[in-house]
């Protein structure tokens, strides 16, 4: 029979590896990647030549989704809870940039720095005059929507992954998300 300390040291490493906690962030192994899904729930590549013609042609507003490779080259003032911040990526003959705008009601994210690997899926938004509250970007578009969404409604699930590490999955404050 185990011993009291055993069975208490035994539950404490369940409730840890258990926990909303352990959702924070989580280190990806190679081949673990969420998959990133298109409006029809289909998985969606690397889609930076589409990104970057939407950038150039769209209207004002219009909406797809996103999946990009790249690294920080601009960080932002932290809005409202909302981390934003610029990446750099590129096709095979074009380079732009991109607003990422993420949601830290899903998890903190760590320092930003210039330079950081990043693999972002979420919401295409062309973003060239303000909307509503919303104010242009400064680069012209934006990537929202970054993280999972626990209600499973309106947005289909991103994820954010700097340096190896997938952001966007702390479900401890789900109950109190709604659509953005």
């Amino acid at each position: 029979m185990r011993s009291f300390q055993q069975q208490t040291t035994t539950l404490l490493l369940a409730f840890l590896l258990l926990s909303p906690i352990s959702f924070a962030k989580s280190t990806v192994e190679k081949g673990k990647i969420p998959v990133c899904l298109d409006k029809q729930g289909q998985s969606l590549g690397i889609n930076a030549t589409e990104v970057i013609k939407w950038k150039q042609t769209s209207p004002n507003q219009y909406t797809n989704r996103g999946h990009l490779k790249g690294e920080i080259s601009k960080v932002f003032l932290n809005k409202n809870g909302h981390r934003h911040f610029e990446i750099t990526f590129s096709d095979a003959s074009n380079e732009d940039t991109i607003e990422i705008i993420y949601n830290e009601d899903f998890g903190q994210l760590p320092e930003l720095e210039l330079g950081m690997p990043i693999e972002a899926c979420g919401d295409y938004i062309t973003s060239t005059a303000p909307s509503g509250p919303y104010p242009k970007s400064p680069n012209g578009a934006i990537l929202h929507w970054v993280h999972n969404n626990p209600s499973g409604k309106g947005h289909p699930p991103g994820f954010l992954m700097i340096q190896n590490v997938l952001y966007g999955y702390d479900m401890s404050n789900a109950d109190r998300h709604h659509a953005e």
